[in-house]
């Protein structure tokens, strides 16, 4: 089974806050895009299942998301978000986990103004929350935020963390000396995981080819090892770079040959032990 662990939809007319979509750079994405534009894609490229991550800190995307996945068999789960900050936190969490396909939260850390915002203690206290619960977290950062990542794992030892988009390094610059030693550091922890994703709109949008991607791709897998990496497209976000079919394709060929056990993992086991999505929860 084929997993892409991230993918986004988002529809204009909802009620939501789709304001980063105004930026002029965002043109080629300010549209709708729904389960049924992904699910000619990925019938096309050979994947099974996808699950998707929030893009807006409002539980109403929640429940939005999680009404298409009731309604799409390929939409294994659903990423969600709550206020790690607020006293009701818990309260907030218990209205989604026991829907069978709510495998996740995220918090789009990388907008914060504070860059020190994941270890306030308030939101610390909500990550526990999560902990308690079994609940997984996506670590959506940019290179700035990773030196947190050890942190966190080290403090939430039973809290299973993924790191989206390895943390958005600086592909296009080909620089790898401000992210290699605290992404190695997070990587150390059994309890931190990679996505291999987002890398094609963290490279140069008009002129990137697999090459590019190489060296961040194999760092990965040495620092976290098949295990603990997954597959991600991060449609439609991607779409301002490469098709869905590219994006796989890249991937592909980064990683180069591989036994069958690593491919199972990367391309469907990691997603579906860290998310614990089972084969027939559609």
């Amino acid at each position: 089974m084929i997993i892409d662990s991230h993918q986004h939809f988002w529809q204009l007319s909802q009620p939501f806050n789709y304001k980063w979509l105004d930026a002029e750079k965002m043109a080629p994405i300010r549209r709708d895009f729904l389960p049924k534009h992904l699910k000619v894609l990925i019938e096309k490229t050979g994947v099974d299942r996808t699950v998707f991550v929030q893009t807006q800190h409002d539980v109403a995307e929640n429940r939005w998301a999680l009404e298409m996945a009731a309604n799409n068999d390929f939409i294994a789960g659903v990423v969600g978000w709550v206020d790690l900050a607020a006293r009701d936190c818990e309260e907030q969490l218990l209205e989604f986990k026991e829907q069978p396909k709510f495998v996740g939260i995220r918090h789009i850390t990388q907008d914060e103004p504070d860059d020190d915002f994941i270890v306030r203690p308030n939101v610390m206290r909500g990550l526990k929350v999560l902990q308690q619960h079994g609940v997984p977290f996506d670590l959506l950062f940019y290179v700035k935020h990773l030196k947190h990542a050890a942190k966190l794992a080290r403090e939430l030892p039973e809290l299973p963390m993924v790191i989206d988009h390895l943390a958005k390094p600086r592909i296009k610059e080909g620089v790898t000396e401000d992210w290699i030693g605290n992404f190695r550091a997070a990587a150390r922890f059994p309890n931190v995981f990679c996505k291999l994703s987002g890398m094609v709109t963290e490279a140069d949008w008009k002129d990137w080819s697999p090459a590019d991607l190489k060296p961040y791709v194999e760092t990965a897998i040495e620092a976290f090892g098949p295990n603990r990496c997954m597959f991600g497209s991060d449609w439609p976000v991607c779409e301002l770079a490469g098709s869905y079919d590219q994006v796989y394709s890249a991937l592909v060929e980064c990683l180069g040959p591989l036994s069958e056990t690593e491919s199972a993992a990367i391309f469907g086991g990691t997603a579906a032990r860290f998310y614990s999505i089972e084969g027939d929860n559609g």
